[in-house]
Formats: structure tokens, C-alpha cells, sequence
């Protein structure tokens, strides 16, 4: 499986984010990550789906929306309508996860769940098989440039082999403190979708970053 990069437009500045998108999709970006915020499931508050839905008329890669939000019933219609292609919601924020998930794949989308650092993989054991990709936070959600967690790495390598054991086609995407140095670390527990923002964004040349990590994680997922 090969490894998917997505940059986090949460760290691009907000005054030019068609102009990060144009420039992550020319330098081999494979998705677009797209952070929703609602200011209580986490104390930052962001974009919404007309974003989204300007976002998807200059960019003909997916859009990767990532819902921190406490009613994602209520609110991923929103951003399945303004043309996301992967939806992930929180598992922290729902009682009845396979209603969601259900949502999302009746508009032949991907549906993903995410998880907290503190949030234990076993409680996917209900609702694995039906999920197209999990999100494994490792840093606690709500803003950027936040540290790697330590005990992440364990986690996604947990979650990959419990995937692998199940003969399933269920990548491990990773969001929170992705970085050049801890990149290949990563791959090689497992993940296969790479979310990172302020190490593209905020260096000082970022299509040259995008390159190194599409690069690195490839060679990474080989060995």
C-alpha cells in the first residue's frame, strides 16, 4: 500500500489557502487536509463547508475533511454536500458510530474515524471493518504545531498489525507533530496516510518539504 501525504491547510496562511492547495497538489501532495473546528468539541474554531466547496473547484486531488466537532450527524451532510471526498468524526463524539459512518458511505465517500491519544483502539472493535481509513491523533486536537506524543508509535503499530491480522485494506492515517526527522519512524509502524502542516507550511520552502516526505515515506513503506 502505498503511502498517501496530506497537508494540513490548517497551518498555510489563511489569507492565501488557494495558493497552498495549488502549491501541495503541484508538488506531489495526494490529499488535502482540511481541519473543522466547532470551538467545543475543541477549543479551536476554523473553517466551514464553503471552504470546502471553494477549496474542491482548484483542487482535483481529494479533499481529506477531518470533523472535530461534537454533532457530526448534524454535521457531515454539510461537507459531504460542499464535495469532500474522505470525512472522518471523532469516535469520542458519538454514541451511535455506525449511523455516521453510514452517512458518509451512502455518497460513495470515505469514511473515517479518529481518535484521541488517550483513546484506546480496542473500542474500534465494533465498527473496524466498516471504516475506510482510521485516524490515530497523536497530539491532542485543536490546534497546530503541538509535539508527537510519545506512546504514539506503539499505537499505530498496534492498530496496523490488529489490520493486517484481519486481511483487511484499512490504512492508518497519522495527524499531530509529523515531522522530517520522525517521518520514517512513523511509515515503518505502519501508517499509510501522513497529515503534517507546519512542518510543510511553515518552512521555508515547502514544495521542496513535500517532496522529502513523499520521498522518504515511500522508501520507508519498502523496508
Amino acid at each position: 500500500m502505498n503511502v498517501r501525504l496530506a497537508p494540513s491547510i490548517l497551518s498555510a496562511d489563511f489569507g492565501r489557502l488557494a495558493d497552498a492547495v495549488q502549491l501541495a497538489e503541484e508538488s506531489g501532495a495526494d490529499l488535502i487536509h482540511v481541519d473543522i473546528m466547532d470551538g467545543h468539541f475543541v477549543p479551536g474554531l476554523t473553517f466551514g463547508p464553503q471552504l470546502v466547496a471553494s477549496l474542491k473547484k482548484r483542487t482535483k486531488i481529494p479533499l481529506d475533511v477531518h470533523l472535530m466537532v461534537d454533532n457530526p450527524l448534524a454535521t457531515i451532510p454539510w461537507f459531504l454536500e460542499a464535495g469532500a471526498d474522505w470525512v472522518s468524526f471523532h469516535l469520542e463524539a458519538s454514541p451511535h458510530l455506525h449511523r455516521e459512518v453510514g452517512l458518509i458511505k451512502d455518497q460513495s465517500r470515505k469514511a473515517g474515524l479518529a481518535l484521541n491519544p488517550g483513546t484506546p483502539i480496542i473500542l474500534l472493535n465494533e465498527i473496524l471493518m466498516d471504516l475506510d481509513y482510521v485516524l490515530i491523533m497523536t497530539v491532542n486536537p485543536g490546534r497546530g504545531s503541538q509535539k508527537f506524543i510519545d506512546g504514539g508509535l506503539d499505537k499505530i503499530t498496534r492498530l496496523s498489525q490488529w489490520i493486517a491480522g484481519l486481511q483487511l485494506d484499512i490504512p492508518v492515517e497519522v495527524d499531530g507533530g509529523v515531522n522530517l526527522k520522525n517521518l520514517e519512524s512513523i511509515v515503518k509502524a505502519g501508517a499509510r496516510m501522513i497529515v503534517t502542516g507546519s512542518a510543510i507550511f511553515g518552512a521555508p520552502n515547502p514544495a521542496e518539504v513535500i517532496r522529502q516526505m513523499k520521498a522518504i515515506a515511500g522508501k520507508a513503506a519498502r523496508t
